[in-house]
């Protein structure tokens, strides 16, 4: 049997998606809400199977320092990056290992499914899953697959 235990975090930032066909293709802002699932097939001594203060402090502090009040942007949107970076305004560089992402909520997600499995490790748990809420109507899911280690 498995057990989960789930913690959510709020932050605020922006972003633009290049070649988008609508409102996104502007830079805009949104109140995120991510939930981190985490797994494990047994509790620890105090009956949990990690503190959900440790959650907080290690992805919530992550998400402070890289995520929280900024401009989460792709790396090759140059216009954007160059104002930025000109008038000090602070950005996130989103990069996966293959390369630059739009900074959608399918690509944000990922992106913070992998750095909370690096964060989470030493403490006995599986990140499960990651679900980021762009908006309270709109959000995408990262689930790790049952035969997934």
């Amino acid at each position: 049997m498995v057990k989960t235990c789930t913690r959510v975090i709020g932050f605020d930032a922006a972003h633009r998606l290049i070649n988008h066909e609508g409102k996104c293709r502007t830079l805009h802002g949104h109140r995120y809400s991510a939930e981190i699932t985490c797994s494990a097939a047994s509790l620890d001594s105090v009956g949990r199977l990690v503190d959900f203060g440790a959650i907080k402090n290690l992805v919530g502090g992550w998400i402070d320092t890289n995520w929280d009040h900024v401009a989460v942007v792709n790396p090759e949107d140059y216009d954007l990056v160059s104002y930025l970076m000109k008038t000090k305004q602070p950005f996130y560089p989103l990069i996966s290992a293959h390369g630059a992402l739009n900074p959608t909520a399918e690509n944000m997600a990922q992106h913070l499914f992998d750095v909370c499995g690096n964060l989470l490790r030493d403490h006995s748990v599986t990140v499960s899953a990651v679900r980021l809420y762009e908006t309270p109507n709109c959000w995408a899911d990262v689930k790790r697959e049952k035969n997934e280690n």
